[in-house]
C-alpha cells in the first residue's frame, strides 16, 4: 500500500500547498512587516543594555532575600543617593563565590556609585565590601557594534560569491534578501516588545544568518534539480517546479528547525527561566525569534522572489508561453496529448497554426530545425526519383 502521509504527499505535490501562486500575498505581508519593523525603529527604538547605553551595575549576595526584595532596597538607596534614578535591569546570575543578583542603573558619577553602595549595605544589614559595582561606558558598545556591522558585511560578500558560485546570481539576491527579511523582521520583534539588547543579542543575531542560509539553501538546491532542462519540455512552468521542490523540502525544512528550535527553546525556558542565568536569556531569546523567522522567510520569502527574478529571463518567459499555449489548446482539443488519438471527424484545418507551433515540445539541444520538403518529394530527392540522373537513367 503506497503511503499516505503528509510528507509523502508533500514530497509528490499532491498536497496541495500553492505557496508560489500566493506570493503576491507573502510579499505584501513581509512589506507590511518591514513598514511596521521600521516605523518602530524610528519611535520606539531599542532597550539598550548598559554596554551599549553605558551605565552601573551593582552585585549583591542572592542571600539577601528574593531578587524582588533586592531590588526594592536598591532603588530606595538610590532615591536617597543619586536623585531618584532607579534600576532598570535585575537578573539572578550564578557565580564560583555562590549566586548574586546584578541590578543595572543609568549613569551615575564616582561620588554617586559609592554613596549608593553604602546605602545599600546599610538596607541589606551587610558590609560595603560584600557588595561589588562597575562602570561602563557606552563606547565598548559601539565598538561592539561596528565589529558586528563588519563581520555582517562580510559575510553577505561571501554568501553572495558561494551562491553565484553555486547555483546563480538570482538566487543569490533572493538569498541574500531573505536574510535581510529575517534580520529586520527580528529586530523589529525586539523593538516592539522592548528586550533588551546585549551583546549576547549582537552574537545571536550573526548566529541566525548561517542557520536562515541554510534553510535556503535546502530549498533552492531541490528548485535547481527539478528547474534543470526545463526549458526541454512543456509539461511545468517554471514557478510550479520552484512550487513542487517547495513541497518536496517543506517537510524536510520543518523538521530541521523543529529540531534547532527545541534546544534553544530548552536554553532560553529553563536556562534563564527557572535557572536564572540572565547571559542565557539574552542569547536564546534572539536565536529562538530569529530561527523561527528564517524558516517562514525560506519558504515564503525566498523561492517566490527568485521565481519573479526568474520570470523576466526571456528564456524562462518563452518557455512559461509555451506550456500555457499548450494547455489552452489541449483544453479546447484542438490538439491532443502525444500518442492519444485525435477525435473522428477533426483534420489539420481546425488546429490553429500558430498556437499549435507554441503547444509543440521545446526543441532538444543539438536537434536540427525541421525543412519544409518540395512538393510531392520523397526523401529529400525532387519529383520523378531521378535526381540529378537523366530522367531514363537507371541505377547501377
Amino acid at each position: 500500500m503506497a503511503k499516505t502521509g503528509l510528507a509523502s504527499r508533500l514530497y509528490r505535490g499532491e498536497a496541495g500547498v500553492d505557496v508560489i501562486g500566493k506570493r503576491k500575498l507573502w510579499f505584501t505581508v513581509a512589506g507590511v512587516l518591514i513598514l511596521i519593523a521600521v516605523l518602530s525603529f524610528a519611535v520606539r527604538g531599542f532597550s539598550l543594555g548598559i554596554e551599549f547605553a553605558g551605565g552601573n551595575s551593582f552585585q549583591v549576595p542572592a542571600s539577601v532575600g528574593t531578587l524582588e526584595q533586592a531590588e526594592e532596597k536598591v532603588d530606595a538607596a538610590l532615591a536617597t543617593t543619586a536623585g531618584g534614578t532607579e534600576v532598570e535591569t535585575a537578573q539572578k546570575v550564578g557565580g564560583t563565590g555562590g549566586d548574586y543578583y546584578e541590578l543595572r542603573t543609568s549613569q551615575l558619577t564616582a561620588e554617586q556609585a559609592n554613596a549608593a553602595k553604602a546605602e545599600m549595605a546599610r538596607e541589606f544589614g551587610i558590609q560595603p565590601d560584600q557588595i561589588s559595582g562597575n562602570q561602563v561606558s557606552e563606547a565598548w558598545g559601539s565598538q561592539v557594534t561596528s565589529r558586528a556591522l563588519l563581520g555582517l558585511v562580510i559575510f553577505v560578500a561571501l554568501v553572495m560569491v558561494y551562491l553565484i558560485l553555486r547555483f546563480e546570481w538570482r538566487m543569490a539576491v533572493a538569498a541574500v534578501s531573505s536574510l535581510f527579511m529575517n534580520l529586520i523582521l527580528t529586530a523589529g520583534i525586539y523593538s516592539l516588545v522592548g528586550f533588551e539588547v546585549t551583546p549576547s543579542t549582537i552574537i545571536g543575531f550573526l548566529t541566525i544568518l548561517g542557520f536562515a542560509l541554510y534553510d535556503v539553501v535546502v530549498v533552492f538546491d531541490k528548485v535547481q534539480e527539478n528547474t534543470r532542462g526545463i526549458t526541454a519540455n512543456n509539461n511545468q512552468t517554471y514557478g510550479e517546479a520552484a512550487n513542487l521542490a517547495i513541497n518536496q523540502s517543506l517537510m524536510r525544512s520543518l523538521n530541521t528547525s523543529v529540531v534547532a528550535l527545541l534546544p534553544v527553546g530548552g536554553l532560553l525556558f529553563i536556562g534563564a527561566g527557572l535557572l536564572g542565568a540572565g547571559t542565557l536569556k539574552d542569547l536564546g531569546l534572539v536565536l529562538f525569534v530569529g530561527m523561527a523567522i528564517a524558516f517562514l522567510t525560506s519558504i515564503l520569502l525566498a523561492t517566490p522572489l527568485l521565481v519573479l527574478l526568474k520570470s523576466y529571463e526571456p528564456r524562462i518567459q518563452a518557455h512559461n508561453k509555451r506550456v500555457l499555449a499548450r494547455r489552452g489548446a489541449l483544453g479546447r482539443g484542438e490538439i491532443t496529448p502525444k500518442g492519444a488519438p485525435r477525435p473522428a471527424g477533426e483534420d489539420d484545418e481546425s488546429i490553429d497554426q500558430e498556437e499549435a507551433a507554441l503547444a509543440g515540445a521545446a526543441p532538444k539541444v543539438g536537434t536540427r530545425p525541421a525543412g519544409k520538403r518540395p512538393s510531392g518529394a520523397r526523401g529529400g530527392r525532387p519529383a520523378g526519383g531521378g535526381g540529378n540522373r537523366p530522367g531514363g537513367a537507371k541505377r547501377r
